[in-house]
């Protein structure tokens, strides 16, 4: 087996770009929460459409953004946010069912738990070597 034949496809994690929960709350429609999603990932209509996109074409994709009410597909809200590197739409949805915005967090990875807990017990071993008091 060739080296080239051995390369998975891993879905990768971007880097999510904060947004002002207040922002997102002035938003009176989900439609306007994709459109906000849209607008602040500073890309353009044809980075939205296509292979690899939310829908195929431009004309389909200028409906579900425009204001005649064309459904998004729901079952693409997750590319949709990775592709614009935000997720406005979620916090939308989410302050739109009573949530508070300010009170939520991405749970933790493994990897990320071990760091944790491993710079936890570093910082109280410092402690105890210095003479800190906890």
């Amino acid at each position: 087996m060739k080296r080239d034949d051995m390369t998975l496809d891993l879905p990768m994690t971007a880097h999510v770009q904060a947004i002002d929960p207040q922002l997102v709350i002035r938003q009176p429609s989900m439609t306007k929460a994709l459109q906000l999603c849209q607008t602040l990932s500073g890309k353009d209509d044809a980075q939205f459409y296509g292979n690899g996109g939310i829908v195929k074409d431009q004309a389909q994709w200028s409906r579900i953004m425009g204001p005649s009410n064309h459904n998004f597909p729901h079952e693409k809200l997750n590319l949709f946010m990775d592709l614009a590197g935000n997720e406005a739409p979620l916090m939308w949805l989410l302050q739109s069912r009573g949530y508070d915005l300010n009170s939520l967090r991405l749970l933790e990875t493994e990897t990320e738990k071990k760091l944790r807990l491993a710079q936890e017990e570093n910082a109280a071993l410092r402690r105890v070597l210095t003479g800190a008091k906890a």
